[in-house]
């Protein structure tokens, strides 16, 4: 007897479906000479802190006396709900998985959690949990989950052991991010009184919002003269901009240079028109997909993944965490069938063959996303699923539709002397071809009808512009950021540019070499099959907001990036990738799990060890929250840490002495603070920030009248900032803490 242990309840009904007629039992399925049974995804997870190093007995509260935490062996429990208590549901479930896996008419058991590194150990642990005698261990991969590939699978299925480096890396992939998640979310809560989720992707992921949204509110526009010409040629007006730029007190050298090109006049040197094949975009990876459904339906990346996973489960697209937009060779004939079934709902398609479709090279774990053979009618999909799957399912048509989408390039080069030369670029379709069936933009302009030697009219004008912010993450910015965070911006956009044309999309044929070593090396902040739940947690909590597809920072998201600052826990696209690396190291077998594991814990490590370092206690230590830290200059009472300043414990008495935790950008340790109450003034401190220039400059702070401010006098030279507020020890100042106790 032969039994199947599926991730979820809907995977146990489709795997039945590819068997044959079974038998419901309790939390089963049996016959055919299978049973059938499933977790309810995580069924188990990996003990608290206190599994390891308890409290004192009586402890409710998280405390630095079990931090860090680091377990020479992890362990795994059945998954607790809010209560703390294991869910009955659970226990009930691994309990039918516990007596189905040691019947002694069963002699294999099958892994059929989800194909990727997740479904792996979900099955993976109920698997090592349960048997209690050695069984034959296999596993059911399943691309789809269609019946006619459900009944291939199961006539294919490989010894579990073939997927032991996968296994590695998901076990691998947890710890690391427990480690992370449990320790420094405790040690920064800890600090700052107010619950802090620090991850190793999360972070990174609001922080990459968080410096774009500063570097929107810091900007400053600047205005310059454009040298542009707008003139009528043959019935069309021709714009010409010139690559000079003037600043805006350049008005009259942008006025001479205008003249001057004026009076050469402008002739067409060149004409080009050429008669081409447009290419259609690639096949859909997850993010790509859920970029196209962002910008044009406005759904959120954790709708388009639900929606998606639940056409799945339905049968009608593959599986859908895939980080490739090409085909496996092995598919072929599999391709060849789902376009015959196009082909009867006359869709003119044909097979194609070549690497810019199949490159297995590109591929990690899953192919690109397809539709299946089970093509659903209207009424079986709800408006939001038929969004989804239509999209998938014209681009599928798109790429293998027979007839080609011509068009007519016309590229027009028109000189002004020596001066300068420019090109003016149009495109006119000639046959659609598959754009009657997949989005497309056509972008170029319609262009006047010129020959070459023919005269232009040109008038150039100086014309005042003012330069642009950068711009809010959207959906697609952001999801192109995470999967290469190295690649160069300026690239980026000459990338983005150059492929543009089937919706945005990148089309077939583009070079997208380093986005795929970006892919396989580790380099992505996150994976496509966890990133969408990463980012919608960090709009739950409260850090990050999406508004139709633009992503913002939100007060709760700049509290967790500055305070992460100040307390020197560094957790940027760079140490992400430092360990993606080596969780991929570990995929391929160049790494185990417990040297990734240790490399995790020298990093974490490196945040306590810092309590212990005298240079880090004078100049940042700012202790943790409730801490007493320093006597009230003013009524002598306690000052205690607060969860952004120090602030005197009588302000129920009406004593308001405070100082932040931060002025200017730069941490005022407790060192700082006693020097300042104790002596009425600090020595020299370095590196604040303007807000408005963004300049550094040193300073003393000092009390008068009941508050700090800052002392110049004690640093000479002067002031080296003179658009910086008069905080000079004239009597302005410094911005008041909000009472936040």
């Amino acid at each position: 007897m032969v039994l199947i242990i599926a991730e979820k309840p809907s995977l146990g009904r489709n795997i039945a479906a590819g068997i044959g007629p079974m038998q419901k039992r309790q939390g089963y399925l049996e016959g055919n000479g299978y049973l059938i049974t499933w977790a309810f995804g995580h069924l188990f997870s990996l003990c608290d802190i206190e599994a390891y190093n308890p409290l004192p007995e009586g402890s409710k509260h998280w405390s630095m006396q079990n931090l860090p935490c680091f377990p020479t062996d992890f362990r795994f429990e059945l998954r607790r709900g809010d209560n703390k208590q294991v869910d009955p549901g659970v226990r009930a479930q691994f309990e039918v998985i516990r007596a189905l896996c040691n019947r002694e008419d069963v002699d294999t058991v099958v892994n059929a959690g989800d194909a990727d590194r997740e479904g792996e150990i979900i099955v993976r642990l109920c698997m090592k949990n349960a048997l209690q005698s050695k069984k034959q261990l296999k596993r059911l991969w399943l691309p789809d989950q269609t019946p006619q590939t459900v009944a291939k699978a199961l006539s294919e299925m490989k010894d579990e052991t073939e997927y032991d480096l996968l296994a590695s890396e998901g076990f691998a992939r947890t710890y690391i991010d427990w480690l992370y998640g449990v320790n420094l979310t405790r040690y920064a809560t800890l600090k700052t009184g107010t619950l802090l989720r620090v991850g190793r992707v999360i972070v990174p992921i609001v922080k990459a919002i968080y410096d774009r949204d500063m570097a929107i509110r810091k900007f400053v526009p600047g205005k310059y003269y454009a040298m542009v010409s707008r003139e009528t040629t043959n019935g069309e007006v021709v714009e010409l901009t010139s690559k000079n730029r003037f600043d805006e007190n350049q008005f009259y050298e942008a006025q001479q240079l205008c003249a001057k090109y004026n009076a050469t006049g402008a002739v067409v040197t060149g004409v080009k028109n050429k008669k081409e094949k447009l290419f259609p975009g690639k096949l859909y990876s997850l993010s790509k997909l859920q970029n196209v459904l962002g910008k044009k339906y406005k759904m959120s990346m954790q709708e388009s993944l639900a929606l998606v996973q639940g056409l799945y489960e339905k049968g009608y697209l593959t599986y859908p965490r895939t980080n490739s937009e090409y085909l496996a060779t092995a598919e072929k004939d599999k391709i060849r069938q789902i376009l015959a079934g196009c082909a009867k709902l006359g869709y003119p398609v044909t097979f194609k063959d070549g690497k810019t479709i199949f490159d297995d090279s590109k591929i990690e774990s899953h192919s690109a996303l397809t539709p299946t053979y089970k093509i659903p009618s209207k009424d079986q999909l709800s408006e939001r699923e038929m969004q989804v799957y239509s999209t998938v399912f014209r681009r599928f048509v798109a790429v293998f539709c027979a007839e080609d989408c011509t068009v007519s390039r016309t590229e027009i080069t028109i000189a002004v002397g020596e001066l300068e030369t420019f090109t003016l670029k149009g495109m006119t379709v000639l046959e659609k071809g598959w754009t009657k069936y997949d989005d497309f933009s056509q972008k170029d302009k319609i262009l006047p009808a010129l020959q070459k030697g023919d005269s232009v009219n040109i008038c150039f004008k100086p014309t005042e512009k003012e330069t642009s912010p950068p711009r809010h993450y959207t959906i697609e910015t952001l999801n192109n950021y995470l999967k290469n965070p190295f690649k160069d911006d300026k690239k980026a956009a000459k990338d983005a540019s150059a492929a543009e044309n089937a919706d945005g999309e990148d089309s077939i044929g583009t070079d997208d070499s380093e986005d795929y070593r970006a892919i396989f090396e580790g380099l992505e902040l996150g994976t496509e099959a966890t990133r969408t739940g990463i980012i919608d947690n960090a709009r739950k909590s409260g850090y990050i907001e999406l508004k139709k597809d633009v992503y913002t920072i939100l007060p709760g998201g700049e509290f967790l990036i500055e305070a992460l600052t100040q307390m020197q826990i560094t957790m940027d696209k760079y140490k992400t990738s430092q360990l993606g690396q080596a969780l991929k190291k570990v995929y391929r077998g160049s790494m185990t799990v417990e040297e990734s594991v240790r490399l995790a814990e020298r990093e974490i490590r490196e945040v306590f060890d810092k309590k212990t370092d005298a240079t880090f206690s004078r100049e940042s230590d700012t202790g943790f929250f409730g801490d007493v830290v320093a006597k009230c200059p003013l009524c002598g009472k306690d000052m205690k840490r607060q969860r952004s300043f120090y602030g005197c414990s009588g302000y129920k008495e009406g004593c308001k002495f405070s100082v932040n935790t931060a002025i200017c950008g730069r941490v005022i340790s407790i060192a700082h603070l006693k020097e300042l109450v104790e002596t009425g003034k600090t020595s020299v401190i370095s590196g604040f920030v303007s807000p408005k220039s963004g300049k550094t400059f040193d300073a003393a702070l000092k009390l008068e009248n009941g508050r700090a401010v800052f002392d110049f006098e004690r640093k000479a030279p002067a002031r080296p900032d003179p658009s910086l507020p008069i905080w000079d020890g004239e009597g302005a100042p410094l911005p008041e803490p909000p009472p936040e106790y």
